[in-house]
């Protein structure tokens, strides 16, 4: 006998459901809690470089002597030397002003792809996602070629006489900017195209109708329905930059003191598993903040709606 259209298993609908929990509770929730234990410990010189193990032979008695052991002084360290905080601020304003940037060159970006003909945006969003069949190393590697001193840039503005003497340009500020900018310009360009594609043409058209300029159409119009994709690519953007190491580490030189920099000394040179393992928590709260806003924006609307 055949089994009717539309059949499914018993049980089917609850197990995806536990899906997506099972694989957070796997690669998230357990990692978390185990650097929750080790920022917890004390450094030693031992592999692994922290104490305490809890010694699993020991059964209930063993664990809870490891957890009388475990103490809050990494983070307390965190609170007390001004190189974290000094860290902390400076990876902020990196990612708040990339992120900014990246806002304003992606979103028109973005418009003016939603705004191609269907069978042109395809060839478009190929060419936005392109950079992605390089490997990110090499593309950050690329950028040095670019800015160094000797590089194609100075070669170019001094061919052209915009400049007398190559730009220092490497190693500042201004580098770990463009690296930036440059590296996570996609992930800021495609919610925001998700977003725009899917917007009825004919409120601009009622718009219009109503007196209404392009200009004032769009602030009126466009970029409030757009807030869930500019929210979206600022979210995507602006988390991976606060624990950016490669582009910091490459074109910003020693000068430049971020967190994942910061995060990363601590572990392969000091050696610190604790205190590194304290860094990547109190990070890790600290950027469940604009999460938490995201989605309370995101249940208004739903509200509202």
């Amino acid at each position: 006998m055949m089994r009717r259209r539309g059949w499914r298993a018993p049980g089917s609908g609850r197990l995806v459901q536990l899906a997506p929990a099972a694989w957070l509770a796997l690669f998230f929730l357990v990692p978390f809690v185990l650097t929750l234990r080790i920022s917890l410990s004390a450094p030693a010189t031992a592999q692994p470089p922290y104490r305490p193990v809890i010694d699993w032979s020991e059964g209930l008695s063993g664990v809870l002597a490891a957890v009388r052991e475990l103490e809050a002084g990494n983070y307390l360290t965190l609170l007390e030397d001004p190189l974290y905080a000094s860290a902390l601020f400076t990876s902020l304003g990196y990612a708040a002003a990339a992120t900014a940037l990246l806002l304003l060159a992606g979103y028109p970006v973005a418009l003016a792809l939603a705004r191609q003909p269907a069978g042109r945006r395809e060839a478009l969003l190929l060419l936005v996602m392109l950079p992605f069949w390089t490997s990110f190393l090499i593309r950050v590697y690329a950028w040095i070629g670019i800015l160094k001193p000797e590089g194609l840039l100075n070669a170019a503005l001094q061919g052209l006489g915009l400049a007398d003497a190559p730009l220092q340009i490497m190693n500042t500020g201004w580098a770990v900017m463009i690296g930036l900018v440059y590296s996570y310009l996609p992930f800021m360009v495609l919610p925001l195209y998700a977003t725009l594609s899917k917007l009825d043409a004919s409120l601009l058209e009622a718009a219009q109708d109503l007196g209404a300029t392009p200009l004032r159409a769009f602030w009126s119009v466009t970029l409030p329905l757009s807030a869930p994709g500019v929210a979206a690519g600022a979210l995507l953007c602006f988390i991976p930059m606060m624990g950016e190491f490669v582009i910091p580490d490459l074109l910003g030189g020693s000068d430049t003191l971020m967190i994942g920099r910061t995060l990363w000394s601590e572990f392969f040179s000091n050696r610190d598993w604790p205190l590194a393992s304290a860094i990547a928590v109190a990070l890790l709260v600290i950027l469940l903040a604009p999460i938490i806003v995201w989605r309370r924006l995101e249940e208004r609307v739903e509200g509202r709606s």
